[in-house]
């Protein structure tokens, strides 16, 4: 949800859509900067909670961090800001920070995912003492992109030393668009067993509901409106009724209008997937 006007807004605007669970910028996700957050923002969005009664609220990072990158200064500026994002998740009260882990930029796999791992130390030794922890989002995989299979995404965990504090977000587009078939039974089954096998269920904070606008390992990140299209809506009943997730968190990152009845539309949708007696959370 939007934090146009302030932090708070998100979960006015999350309740007005009736949503359970709310995903979140702490800033604006195309500046490095922010100004800080006040005990007034900080009030007003835990008295928006208490009113909106939403189950869980949680963060994205600014789009811009890249842990991987070789580039010098913008390494540091994606450290340092990443550091500032946790700070100001932790103030309130969330229990984890989404992230794409980051693209090589022509460096090697290898290279980037040790840089990501050790950048990660570096970041959560800063915050120390946090309860907020990191998501590492599956990607798509495009250009130079890693975190586009489960691998990717269980050697930054094996290679870095502050692990207690890594989960993982699961988003249905970038997994389809990087090859992963969702859209059927075999798919999804061979999916999720392989996710259990590289990553554990126990690293599973919560999943991004998304169709893709793109074909199956297309590489492209290009996400659609529940249904239309190439998952489908099997993908999303299998899911939704898989109760080995019925208490993990799921938001919608689908495309958005100003009146917010795109975001109604996508959750009616995926309310009448569920059968009755499977609650999602």
């Amino acid at each position: 949800m939007s934090i146009a006007g302030g932090v708070h807004k998100a979960l006015e605007r999350g309740r007005e859509v009736r949503c359970d669970t709310v995903q979140i910028f702490t800033k604006s996700n195309q500046q490095w900067k922010a100004k800080p957050l006040r005990d007034e923002d900080v009030h007003l969005f835990q008295d928006a909670r208490r009113k909106a009664k939403i189950d869980v609220v949680f963060a994205h990072d600014c789009y811009l961090i890249n842990l991987a990158t070789p580039d010098r200064v913008t390494h540091e500026k994606s450290v340092n800001t990443l550091i500032v994002e946790l700070e100001r998740a932790e103030m309130l009260g969330l229990p984890w920070l989404v992230m794409h882990p980051g693209a090589h930029k022509g460096e090697g796999e290898d290279t980037g995912l040790k840089k990501i791992a050790t950048s990660l130390d570096k970041v959560l030794r800063s915050t120390k003492g946090f309860r907020c922890r990191i998501a590492l989002e599956n990607t798509a995989g495009g250009g130079s992109a890693l975190g586009f299979e489960f691998a990717h995404l269980r050697r930054i965990i094996d290679t870095a030393k502050e692990t207690e504090r890594l989960l993982v977000c699961f988003d249905t587009c970038h997994a389809f668009a990087a090859g992963y078939e969702i859209s059927t039974r075999d798919g999804y089954d061979e999916t999720f067993d392989e996710f259990d096998r590289e990553i554990g269920f126990d690293r599973l904070a919560c999943f991004h509901l998304n169709d893709s606008l793109k074909d199956l390992g297309s590489r492209v990140d290009r996400h659609e409106h529940i249904g239309k299209g190439r998952i489908g809506l099997e993908g999303f009943r299998l899911l939704l009724n898989d109760k080995r997730f019925a208490r993990t968190p799921m938001v919608l990152e689908t495309p958005k209008d100003k009146d917010l009845k795109k975001d109604k539309m996508n959750l009616r949708t995926l309310r009448r997937l569920i059968w009755k007696g499977c609650k999602t959370s």
